[in-house]
């Protein structure tokens, strides 16, 4: 993502590079100006995205602030055409982009899933298939001189499976899913390429929730549709869809991207790494850090305030799409300090970020996802605790998105 000069100097929106890249250096000049910022999405759309760390804490949590796309203007107007790339983020139908009633409905139904206890139940499960995961790993290097994309072949299977295992979507779709997500979340892909994922990621998960409606098991998808039958008014169809849509995608591509950018954290600070092979932090810790330096999410779509809402001295209007800046926030030097710019795992990190949300919408997957991130970053490190990158960083390729942000691959050495 870049920021150029002119705009800066004119005080013209920033333009969001669909190609995505490191955001970091965009941001610290955005924030240098102001917590809030004017921003031009794909197709020219005006929008505005909050940056700062106090004012995106605010902002989350705002009364007058809205998750549904009825209060987006320019939506409603119809100014924004079919295969724009952030659609699917603001008209999917789940709890993501519900407000009041419905949303506490359909999290109330989300929620035993997600529970401390459900999680815990879950770590042996997580566990023996992050080992399985590290063997297959190990056997990838062995066949390439010593060298493997840990992202492609441990950080994605680990969470994808997880996810679906708890959700109830068979192996076989597993490697489809992940594709469709990842065109969805794209910010760099044409209308029909946008159109056609969405279609095939309906589709998919309607034959998903059908086969499951015929043999329901121990899973999700199947408490969904059970609690749907139970009470019509409970579960729609297109909320079923939508929520399992969201449900993948915020259940993978978020932990991927932390257990991604961990390693890649870790590999280029061995002073920090060291700290934790030696007893003196703890892999929690990292996993904190990690979200706050190196957010799995740069900019979050959609909020829209519901009147003319001042943030930080700056006047947002009524129905703007407001994108939130959690890679910003978690480097904001007002909020963390002169050295925000740094690794350290030995600073207080989890009352310190905003990565997994804040107020009615924080992320329902965090105690699953901090849980995924600790389990696959000690089993790696004890199996390969001589682990580097293969690349220098400085060559890996970045996230074709300003959505996500991390690397698309992330090949490593397993031994020096």
């Amino acid at each position: 993502m870049n920021t150029s000069p002119e705009n800066s100097a004119t005080g013209l929106p920033h333009r969001l590079d669909p190609a995505g890249g490191c955001p970091h250096a965009a941001n610290a000049q955005l924030l240098s100006q102001g917590a809030v910022a004017p921003v031009l999405l794909p197709g020219e759309v005006e929008g505005m995205a909050v940056l700062g760390h106090d004012a995106l804490r605010e902002f989350l949590a705002h009364p007058d602030v809205a998750k549904n796309a009825e209060h987006f203007t320019a939506l409603r107007s119809g100014a924004i055409p079919d295969g724009w790339p952030l659609k699917t983020f603001a008209t999917v139908q789940g709890m993501t982009t519900a407000d009041g009633a419905d949303h506490r409905r359909l999290r109330s139904l989300m929620s035993k899933a997600f529970t401390a206890r459900r999680v815990e139940e879950l770590r042996p499960r997580v566990e023996a298939l992050t080992a399985s995961l590290l063997d297959g790993l190990g056997r990838e290097a062995a066949a390439n001189d010593g060298v493997a994309d840990l992202r492609g072949h441990f950080a994605l299977p680990l969470p994808m499976g997880v996810i679906c295992e708890l959700l109830g979507v068979d192996a076989e779709h597993q490697d489809r899913l992940h594709h469709l997500s990842n065109q969805i979340v794209a910010t760099d892909i044409g209308p029909a390429e946008s159109m056609a994922a969405n279609r095939e990621m309906v589709e998919v998960l309607g034959a998903v929730a059908a086969a499951r409606a015929e043999n329901p098991g121990d899973d999700l998808i199947s408490a969904l549709i059970a609690a749907r039958e139970a009470d019509g008014d409970r579960l729609g169809p297109h909320e079923l869809i939508g929520t399992l849509m969201l449900t993948i995608i915020a259940g993978h591509e978020t932990t991927l991207n932390l257990i991604t950018n961990a390693v890649r954290a870790l590999c280029t600070h061995r002073e920090q790494l060291a700290l934790v092979l030696a007893g003196e932090a703890s892999w929690a810790d990292v996993v904190e850090e990690t979200l706050r330096w190196d957010s799995p999410v740069s900019y979050f779509p959609f909020r829209y305030p519901t009147r003319d809402l001042t943030i930080d001295g700056t006047v947002i209007p009524k129905g703007t799409p407001v994108l939130a800046g959690y890679s910003a926030a978690g480097r904001d030097t007002k909020a963390h300090g002169p050295d925000a710019g740094r690794f350290d795992i030995t600073r207080d990190g989890e009352a310190r970020h905003l990565s997994l949300g804040h107020g009615a919408h924080y992320c329902m997957g965090a105690p699953l996802a901090r849980m995924e991130g600790t389990t696959a970053l000690q089993q790696l490190f004890a199996r390969f605790p001589d682990l580097d990158l293969a690349v220098p960083e400085p060559r890996l390729r970045r996230h074709a998105s300003f959505v996500g942000n991390s690397v698309r691959e992330l090949p490593v050495r397993l031994s020096g």
